[in-house]
This record gives C-alpha cells, structure tokens and sequence, in this order.
C-alpha cells in the first residue's frame, strides 16, 4: 500500500474521530460511555492546544473547527514534503 495513501487515510479517520467527539457533545451521556472516555483520550489532547488561545463565542466552541482546518493544512504540508522528497 502507498504511504500517502495510508498517510490520508489516518488523517480522515482522525478528522471524523474529531466530528464524533464534537457530536456527542450535544448528547452528554454518549461522553460519559466507554466510547466516549477513549475517544476523549485520542482527541483531547489536540483539541486542547486550540482551545487554550481559542476563545469561545458564548456557549459555542469554534476551536475544533480551527483545529479541523489545522489537520487539513498539516496533511497538504505533509504531502507537499513527502512528494518532494519522493
């Protein structure tokens, strides 16, 4: 298999374990489930280095779509850096 491809893969699967997190926000006993405390543990720690100088907007939380975008411009970065130097 193609290490950019593996690359983009982990990047989607990441993306979506950040969507999930975010979505079972809004229902807060999925958090509090098995799933929900390993999910936590995968995601928080990205998310937290957002929100430490994201502020939020009254009760909405815009971080993890600044982090969302980060991932994506990470991942570009990283192509860009992997096709060159292959």
């Amino acid at each position: 298999m193609n290490l950019g491809l593996i690359i983009a893969y982990a990047f989607q699967v990441y993306s979506f374990a950040i969507i999930i997190y975010i979505l079972m926000s809004w229902l807060p006993g999925l958090q509090e489930s098995k799933f929900g405390r390993i999910l936590e543990k995968i995601v928080e720690p990205y998310l937290s280095i957002f929100r430490k100088f994201i502020p939020s907007i009254g009760m909405i939380d815009i971080s993890p779509i600044v982090a969302l975008l980060a991932l994506k411009f990470i991942q570009i970065g990283l192509f860009n850096v992997l096709s060159f130097v292959l």
